[in-house]
């Protein structure tokens, strides 16, 4: 058995090193997410008011929300440049699993999306007002969540690939798939500002990023198959 994982690890290792090599040529669609969440979480407290009581209650719903939404934004390049060239087909071709091939994919979305985000959120939060104890929890509950968002977010992507201007589309079908997500970080988020307990929602989180990894994978590659077709 472990000699037929080899070459499918080998080559889930080759497409992830291929997409991370195509992100550094092409910074733009890198950074587009990351920069909207930024942007989203620092003209936020404009809209409400400076004062840190009151953007310290609302902190877990405006960073899971931008979050969510850059994230999103993130998914309609996962598979859109390599369907367009050809290589998702040769992938269907290669003789290797697909199955891993996409799910290497979606962890170099995560890589260069949800890690980042992970790593920004803490900085959004603690400009509207979350204490510093809260940033190892913050960090956390946005790697988790952003692990199952982008699971999730594969399944979207791989079904809406074969339609013209499909974001609005993924938008649709990703939104409610992840609204446990949402509700769950954003609970683990204002748990940790709190400096309560945040296991709870981080075992909730942990569940849903387990059970992303075990079927979107099996999902994504049964869409993709029936796309190419």
């Amino acid at each position: 058995m472990s000699a037929g994982l080899t070459p499918a690890l080998e080559a889930a290792r080759l497409v992830m090193a291929r997409d991370l090599h195509l992100a550094i040529r092409r910074p733009g669609e890198v950074l587009q997410p990351l920069v909207f969440f930024a942007i989203v979480t620092t003209l936020f407290p404009l809209a409400i008011t400076p004062e840190l009581a009151q953007l310290r209650q609302v902190a877990p719903g405006v960073v899971w929300v931008a979050a969510l939404l850059a994230s999103l934004l993130a998914l309609e390049f996962l598979y859109r440049d390599d369907a367009h060239d050809g290589t998702l087909e040769q992938y269907a071709l290669s003789g290797q699993s697909l199955t891993w091939l996409l799910f290497a994919k979606t962890a170099s979305h995560w890589l260069l999306t949800g890690l980042p985000l992970a790593i920004m959120a803490p900085v959004a939060a603690l400009a509207l007002g979350a204490p510093k104890g809260s940033v190892s929890g913050i960090i956390a509950s946005v790697a988790i969540g952003s692990i199952a968002l982008s699971l999730l977010g594969a399944i979207g992507a791989s079904l809406t690939l074969g339609v013209r201007r499909s974001g609005v589309l993924l938008s649709i079908l990703t939104l409610p798939l992840a609204i446990p997500v949402l509700i769950f970080g954003a609970r683990a988020t204002q748990l940790a500002m709190a400096g309560e307990d945040i296991a709870a929602p981080l075992y909730l989180l942990g569940a849903i990023a387990v059970l992303g990894i075990t079927l979107a994978p099996l999902a994504a590659s049964a869409a993709v198959r029936i796309s190419l077709e």
